[in-house]
């Protein structure tokens, strides 16, 4: 919408209120006018309040530039001092007074910020723990919310409380009522002050230090000898490459471990049952007795895998399986480090060995992609429904797709269109926010135009009344499923409670709990595809309907070069790409192996007839076989399944570890009365 990435209108307006507050306090303040000062500092707080709730990314950005909520606070403060000298309503003492409290007050909300800063960072472990037993560390809790959170809405209490005084002492022009005003604002914030100290001393005297607590988790370790271990370190926006391979960890039968080296990527990590560290220290991380651990996995190459790499009693494995085939991708020479790469299929195995970067054949595993075992698979050729389903499904910004929208609402025959972009898609520039609104509208009229035919025509019958009747209550049952599952979230996530409270509280995962969290998921998108009458196209924006599940509904999917289309591959359902300009057909073809078995766009949305026809006729599909083909190049077989090769992939590279384990021990084998692990040192 602007530069500033303000997404809601009232937003937008919102912050040039607040800069129109801003100036006109200042004005104000100069040439002494009492009434305006209050009323554009009233106006002001809304402002802010407003901006708190609906644009929280706006004012932490203005924190970063240093016009946050306390330095606006300030400039505020110093603006009424400004005035009440310019109006003399105070008199100089009390002038004086009002000067000492806002003193008292700025002061004290500078050692309510310093005392916060210091609790969190000395309540910070050193290491982080979910699903592990480490309740004998003495943790305690953390100061309540009130205390610590919403330091903008507090402060908004103090001024409103300024503002209120003020204008009682302009009313009756007594002064005592804004020094009554401001004293009451500083004892609070003392009050608040005061409250912190005894956490504060809890923290220090309390908390278990870095000894402490890796002594504990390493009885953990000891007791429970996970053998594989799930390694990632990277940005919060980057944790989808460790997300998606829980689920196929959390199946191996033998016991396993996550390790993430940010805090950042603790709070990110959706519930699972495996145990979780958080170990930001590399000292740290060498000092864990891992020892049992035989098979280390990677979903990503960064710099920080290095602490783990290192350990020679494990298998390293780089899970290198992607999504869109493309033989021209990059393969990263630093692979070469790892004992194993496992990828998804040929396509993987032939880009390593023709990169030519270290990576010996005998050293490359196809595992598939474990992930896609759960989707519905077309084996036998699709038959689309009476009205299909196109889901158009973008990852890259750009105005390609307003003409592929409109080309397929303007379809002779009719059929349903789901518009699902990736989360960043449309965000990222104006322009690209402008397409993605203008297709938004796009929709929303095509569905008013069928609203308005279906409310034109009469029921048939009572069945299509009933069956009117059947959605209404699964909306009314998507809504109440959606509580259910925010209470049951905040259950599972514990706002309250901080890192240190979460590594004490969350010994060990509940099994009813995720399996009722898993259930719910399953009932909402089975309420939420019922509530929403089949002949509604539908505009899908954030996490949920998710992908897959969009996948189910499609009889044909719309896509760029991307894991989507590649994800998609897997249900060997019709899809199209979006050719580059430029490039000719047979060449985007030969660099990209997923474009083999797809149906191809031009600029416009040229070929847009070709591509529905097979979408009504399956017979006219000419590419069945390509994909097929394609799907077992790029996914491997589909037997055995694909979580039951990375089972056995893991398997199989486990007992490799426990052998060259005996053989390290063999030949380090220390003479009679001589420590082992003196030798090895």
């Amino acid at each position: 919408m602007n530069r500033l990435g303000i997404e809601n209108p009232r937003g937008l307006v919102a912050f040039a209120a607040l800069t129109g507050c801003l100036v006109t306090l200042a004005v104000a303040a100069l040439t002494g006018a009492g009434g305006v000062f209050a009323a554009a500092g009233l106006a002001g707080c809304g402002c802010e309040l407003l901006l708190h709730r609906t644009e929280p990314g706006l004012m932490a950005r203005l924190g970063r530039l240093h016009m946050g909520a306390t330095s606006r606070f300030e400039i505020r403060c110093v603006l009424l001092l400004l005035l009440l000298g310019r109006l003399h309503v105070t008199g100089p003492i009390g002038l004086a007074a009002a000067m000492t409290l806002v003193l008292c007050l700025l002061a004290g909300q500078a050692l309510h910020a310093a005392l916060i800063t210091l609790i969190r960072r000395r309540r910070a472990l050193a290491v982080a723990a979910r699903n592990i037993d480490l309740r004998r560390l003495d943790i305690s809790d953390r100061p309540p919310r009130r205390l610590t959170e919403w330091p903008g809405q507090r402060m908004l209490v103090y001024e409103l409380s300024a503002l209120f005084g003020l204008t009682a002492s302009l009313m009756t022009g007594d002064a005592r009522w804004v020094v009554a005003a401001l004293t009451l604002a500083a004892g609070s914030c003392l009050i608040t002050v005061v409250a912190l100290v005894p956490y504060l001393v809890r923290a220090i005297r309390r908390l278990p230090g870095a000894a402490q607590v890796l002594a504990e988790v390493d009885a953990w370790l000891i007791q429970r000898r996970p053998r594989t271990v799930l390694y990632f370190s990277g940005p919060r926006d980057r944790a989808d490459q460790l997300t998606r391979w829980l689920g196929p960890v959390a199946a191996l039968p033998t016991p396993s471990l996550v390790i993430v080296r940010e805090r950042e990527l603790l709070e990110a990590l959706e519930p699972t049952p495996l145990p979780v560290l958080c170990v930001p220290s590399a000292t740290h991380l060498s000092q864990l007795d891992l020892g049992g651990v035989r098979v280390a996995l990677y979903p990503a190459n960064t710099g920080r895998n290095i602490h783990l790499l290192r350990i020679p009693t494990m298998q390293h494995v780089f899970l290198a399986p992607g999504g869109d085939g493309d033989e021209a991708a990059a393969v990263d020479p630093y692979s070469k480090v790892y004992d194993q790469v496992w990828v998804a299929g040929e396509a993987g195995r032939r880009r390593h060995v023709q990169a030519a970067v270290g990576v010996e054949d005998a050293d490359i595993v196809e595992i598939g992609r474990p992930q896609l075992d759960g989707l519905r698979v077309d084996r036998t050729g699709h038959t689309p429904a009476p009205l299909p389903t196109v889901l158009y499904a973008p990852t890259r910004d750009g105005a390609a797709g307003e003409p592929i929208v409109r080309a397929l609402l303007d379809s002779e025959r009719p059929l349903r269109v789901l518009y699902r972009p990736h989360p960043p898609t449309g965000h990222r520039t104006p322009e690209a926010r402008a397409a993605h609104r203008r297709i938004v509208a796009l929709i929303h009229a095509a569905n008013e135009r069928r609203l308005a035919d279906a409310l034109g025509e009469a029921p048939e019958d009572a069945e299509a009344q009933r069956t009117e009747a059947q959605r209404t209550e699964d909306a009314r049952r998507r809504a109440e499923l959606t509580k259910r599952i925010a209470a049951l979230d905040a259950r599972l996530r514990r706002a309250d409670a901080d890192e240190a409270m979460l590594t004490r509280d969350r010994a060990a995962p509940d099994p009813a709990l995720l399996t009722e969290a898993e259930g719910l998921r399953r009932q909402w998108h089975q309420a939420h595809w019922a509530a929403s009458p089949p002949w509604l196209h539908q505009v899908i924006e954030g996490d949920v309907p998710t992908l897959h599940s969009c996948f189910d509904q499609a009889d044909l999917l719309i896509g760029d070069l991307s894991d989507v289309v590649g994800d998609f591959l897997a249900t060997l359902k019709p899809y199209a790409l979006t050719a580059p300009a430029g490039l000719g057909e047979e060449e985007f073809r030969r660099q990209n192996v997923v474009a083999r078995a797809a149906y191809l766009l031009g600029p416009g949305a040229s070929g847009m007839q070709d591509l529905l026809r097979p979408l009504f006729d399956p017979c006219l599909d000419e590419l069945r076989t390509a994909r097929h083909k394609v799907k077992e190049f790029l996914l491997g077989p589909t037997t055995p399944p694909s979580i039951q090769r990375f089972t056995d992939a893991v398997d199989a590279l486990a007992e490799k570890g426990e052998t060259v384990v005996r053989l390290r021990d063999l030949h380090t084998a220390p003479p009679p009365g001589v420590g082992r692990w003196s030798v090895i040192r």
